[in-house]
């Protein structure tokens, strides 16, 4: 009460002060001055995203359920950790990297496996021992060629394991950026992105010249990426262990 009758008497001297014609404009402005609500401010507080977990019926804090350097921010990161593994950031980026890694190998072989039998009817683990198998070539070539080759991509996985982004050029070699016409946009370890790395188009377009990711579709595509990887390094245990017992996946089918 005190505070609005002083603010009231400093209105008043203000208006007196104030020649005739412009005590009206005063008067009006000490009015709304008076009149004027304080401002308020609204704290808004993003709710943390809900973890995933691979029990997800089982709540518990021990780490063996819900381990805490395990935050969900990988692409199919369900907490699974038993052994404590990723405790380490640099080791979790480098099983993170072994993992895509070992699973599209997995993917790849599990598809020679199939369509290698179909097509010679030659077992997966006997193919190699047949030697018309590399006919024209000889086995020296076959092996100097696949070292050329698998170096130059390896050691590109490497250059980009340690500094992403840099091999997303078009025929960067490991030990220089040229033609920086291809640009990396996601920075991500293991997903070069950019016209090189994405021809096809599944994680963006092309427009003018110039790449254009899509976010959405790309995070959708690393999380089913991962799934079928883990799925396919179990199925070529599978095949390992058949494999001991004189037996093919397709026979294993009866096909």
């Amino acid at each position: 009460m005190a505070l609005a009758s002083t603010s009231a008497t400093a209105s008043a001297a203000a208006v007196l002060k104030t020649p005739f014609l412009g005590a009206r404009r005063a008067l009006a402005n000490a009015a709304s001055v008076a009149a004027k609500p304080s401002p308020r401010r609204t704290l808004v507080v993003a709710a943390a995203v809900a973890k995933k977990s691979w029990i997800p019926a089982f709540k518990s804090d021990a780490e063996f359920i819900n381990p805490p350097w395990l935050d969900g921010s990988l692409p199919g990161d369900f907490g699974f950790d038993p052994l404590g593994l990723g405790k380490d950031p640099a080791f979790l980026k480098w099983y993170r990297e072994a993992e895509l890694i070992h699973g599209r190998w997995a993917m790849a072989a599990v598809l020679g496996i199939f369509v290698g039998q179909a097509w010679s009817g030659i077992p997966w683990f006997e193919a190699g021992a047949d030697p018309g198998a590399i006919a024209p070539f000889s086995f020296g070539s076959l092996l100097g060629t696949q070292l050329l080759l698998m170096g130059w991509v390896e050691s590109k996985r490497w250059v980009d394991f340690f500094n992403p982004d840099s091999q997303s050029v078009e025929w960067a070699t490991p030990w220089s950026r040229t033609a920086e016409n291809f640009a990396n946009f996601t920075g991500d370890q293991g997903y070069p992105g950019g016209k090189f790395f994405d021809p096809l188009g599944l994680a963006g377009t092309v427009k003018d010249g110039v790449y254009i990711p899509d976010t959405e579709k790309l995070e959708r595509l690393k999380l089913a990426e991962i799934k079928h990887a883990r799925i396919a390094m179990l199925a070529m245990l599978t095949f390992y262990f058949e494999a001991g017992q004189g037996k093919t996946p397709l026979g294993a089918l009866g096909l």
